[in-house]
């Protein structure tokens, strides 16, 4: 009996003793986890002194429980703050140590994802050490990798390493592009940085074409990153490349005092002291490295003795382990026949979801084009519908003609609106649209939107209330265009549901610092309100609560859902509080950046918008249209011979190459859409021989067309049909002055 209450107490003690070891390895790994993100924090705050420290730590831990991973991590990381944080003595030789000793390690336990990026490091040493050859290759590596694997955010972030190896030879244009595709960038620990690191090197790329504005722009984006998590080296760089694109832009007083910032900046991360604790971390660090080599050449040694002796005991328990395989091949044959059959029943179903998965994505693909071309081909004959309306208000119709024609007009000013609604949602789906930043004023904004929408107001005899906090300046930085029409959307939808009442339009800061404002925007109504049923869905597509409502008020039932989809495009979200009968308030939050004083007073004067119509008469302008369309051609000569101008008329791409060759015009109206070449392929030609005389796309733009790609083909502006005289004739205006 005692015996065997002996033999239980040693087997508790063994199970407990398991059991602790188990929890002090677990209680390990989360140190080692812990101290990883403790090096991110140090390296983003140019601590290199402590990010070393720390690494020293990880090495430490991870030989005491055998972590060979975490070992490679400590490696990589270390090549890491040597390649990217610009050391003045970067030292490709030591780098390469780090990363091959790595790399021993990740190829032993297999570990795919690590080679991957080791590959990466291998190739912005390459690069730093101008050896672009080898850091292609090193490069092509990675990419097989990750593509393997699927890895999105592997492969974006591989984007910018391939951007920084464009830069590193001067081939800007690639190197703007990858570094712009590869946002958004995600990683576990250092996310903002990257994204700082992205808007930096854009910056870098764009100042060495002299594009400064552009290079202004995204180092003022990485500046206030580091501003808001405090990054010295991001601060250190962005300050640097604003100042030389002040200079560049001959802003001498605001290139200077960013030049101040910078320097100082430089002295609080590069002084005295601080160069020389990040000079003994290194050497501390590298000396351990060596040290953990030697013993590791030692261990092996021993190994290697140890193994002669443990071959004869092998032998003996080979053959008794031979005797038990036998006997387990057996049931793991049994075994295996069950799992075959369930592998092949998982195999079967996940081909019919991937199956399912590819179709729906076809689907989606399939309604987008059928949307895209729905739209682009109603656009055409609503051209000749408008055009034909205007040039007959033009002439002076009769009394009972005129409310014909403004019924008319009417009528395609609406169907217009609900295909540039349908085309915003494709647009916003198919993530082709870009937050575009620049100087506004916020309070001409508001009053703009409520003014316009003044009419409206009127035909359901309701008030409008503008409240502005009085501390929100005249000049933010923001997206006008999406701005506006969040604002059109929210403020004609209340007037819409809303008779006889008050529609409320505020604007207050919610928070603010030196370089940004908070503001919370309200749109409130008494109108007929929502109920809670219906708020669930109510910023679906097409989504108007019921069909009653529907057929009550009209509307297409998108306003609600591009301007949810623009508010997260702008990093907000919007809230509703609504009773039924009672009423309805829309609110969301916005963050808008301030503008230096300097800059408020050399934009102040920009953009004050005339009333008065634009008159071209003075010059007769000789003009080529390119319009395959014959309707087309009559409506578009005619508004263009209201302003005195004369064309000449070319049916299709190969005739406007002809004209534009044999003579002078002092614009080109281009289709885009026509038989034979298109109007894109026909400018191209028309460039090779002819690259002062602008070049306007005059198109019903589709959802794959991009404004930014035909300027990039040699057009000055884009004007989509059907359009407003008025601002035709100012676009062209502003192109010939």
């Amino acid at each position: 009996m005692v015996c065997r209450v002996r033999h239980i107490l040693y087997l508790w003690f063994a199970l407990f003793s398991v059991l602790s070891l188990a929890q002090s390895n677990e209680t390990i790994k989360d140190s080692i986890e812990r101290s990883f993100v403790d090096v991110y924090e140090y390296k983003k705050k140019a601590r290199m002194d402590s990010a070393l420290e720390k690494l020293t730590n990880i090495l430490d831990l991870s030989d005491s429980i055998q972590d060979k991973k975490s070992r490679a991590r400590a490696y990589m990381l270390r090549a890491e703050l040597g390649i990217e944080e610009n050391y003045d003595n970067f030292n490709p030789e030591d780098i390469e140590s780090y990363l091959r000793r790595a790399e021993e390690i990740q190829k032993e336990i297999k570990d795919s994802v690590g080679l991957g990026y080791n590959y990466i490091l291998r190739a912005l040493t390459a690069t730093r050490n101008t050896s672009y050859s080898n850091a292609d290759t090193f490069f092509t590596d990675a990419e097989a990798i990750f593509d393997k694997y699927q890895s999105a955010g592997d492969i974006n972030k591989l984007k910018y390493y391939r951007g920084l190896f464009y830069l590193s030879q001067g081939i800007n244009g690639r190197a703007i592009e990858r570094f712009e595709n590869s946002l958004p960038i995600n990683d576990p620990y250092q996310p903002n940085y990257l994204r700082a690191k992205v808007h930096l090197n854009l910056a870098k790329a764009y100042q060495n074409i002299k594009q400064y504005k552009e290079a202004k722009l995204n180092a003022e984006t990485a500046l206030k990153i580091g501003n808001s998590y405090n990054f010295p080296v991001i601060k250190l760089e962005s300050t640097k490349i604003i100042s030389d694109t002040y200079a560049g832009l001959n802003d001498i007083e605001n290139a200077y005092k960013f030049q101040g910032r910078h320097l100082k900046i430089k002295d609080s991360i590069y002084n005295k002291a601080r160069i020389e604790s990040v000079a003994n971390a290194n050497a501390y660090f590298d000396n351990e490295f060596q040290k953990r080599h030697i013993d590791e050449l030692v261990r092996q040694n021993d190994d290697s003795a140890q193994t002669g002796k443990r071959n004869k005991l092998t032998s003996i328990l080979s053959s008794a382990l031979l005797i038990i395989i036998s006997l387990l091949t057996i049931s793991l044959y049994r075994n295996n026949q069950i799992k075959v059959k369930t592998n092949n029943l998982l195999l079967k179903k996940n081909s019919e979801l991937q199956l399912a998965k590819d179709n729906a994505e076809k689907a989606m693909k399939a309604k987008a084009q059928f949307l895209s071309t729905v739209t682009h081909e109603l656009r055409t004959p609503l051209y000749a519908v408008t055009g034909l309306t205007h040039l007959l208000l033009e002439e002076n119709p009769s009394d009972s003609q005129k409310e014909h024609l403004k019924s008319l007009k009417f009528s395609g000013d609406y169907l217009l609106t609900f295909i540039n609604d349908i085309l915003q949602v494709n647009k916003i789906e198919a993530k082709k649209l870009a937050v575009e930043k620049a100087p506004l004023n916020l309070k001409k904004v508001l009053n703009d939107v409520v003014n316009s929408l003044t009419q409206t107001s009127k035909e359901n005899n309701n008030k409008i209330v503008l409240t502005i906090d009085k501390n929100i300046p005249e000049k933010l930085v923001g997206d006008y265009l999406k701005m506006s029409q969040v604002f059109i959307n929210l403020i004609s939808n209340a007037l819409k549901f809303t008779k006889d009442g008050i529609v409320e339009i505020s604007a207050k800061i919610l928070e603010e610092n030196d370089t940004q404002q908070n503001i919370l925007f309200e749109i409130k109504d008494n109108g007929i309100g929502i109920s809670q049923a219906m708020q669930e869905n109510i910023f679906d597509s097409f989504s108007q609560g019921s069909v009653q409502i529907n057929r009550k008020y009209g509307g297409t039932g998108l306003g609600l859902t591009i301007v949810k989809s623009l508010l997260e495009l702008l990093e907000s979200n919007i809230q509703l509080e609504s009773k039924l009968g009672e009423g309805s308030t829309f609110r969301f939050p916005l963050i808008l950046e301030k503008l230096e004083p300097e800059v408020v007073t050399t934009t102040t004067s920009v953009s004050n918008d005339s009333e008065e119509k634009t008159d071209l008469k003075s010059r007769k302008f000789k003009v080529l249209l390119v319009e395959d369309n014959k309707i087309n051609q009559v409506i578009t000569k005619k508004i263009i011979a209201k302003q005195n101008m004369t064309c000449d008329i070319a049916d299709d791409g190969y005739q406007a190459i002809d004209y534009a060759r044999s003579n002078r015009y002092d614009f080109i109206l281009m289709d885009i859409h026509m038989p034979g070449i298109s109007g894109i392929e026909a400018t191209k030609e028309i460039r090779k021989f002819d690259v002062s005389t602008p070049i306007i796309a005059l198109t019903a733009i589709s959802l794959d067309d991009n404004k930014g790609d035909f300027l990039k083909n040699g057009f000055n502006e884009v004007i989509s049909k059907p359009f407003d005289p008025e601002i035709f004739y100012k676009k062209i205006s502003n192109i010939l002055t």
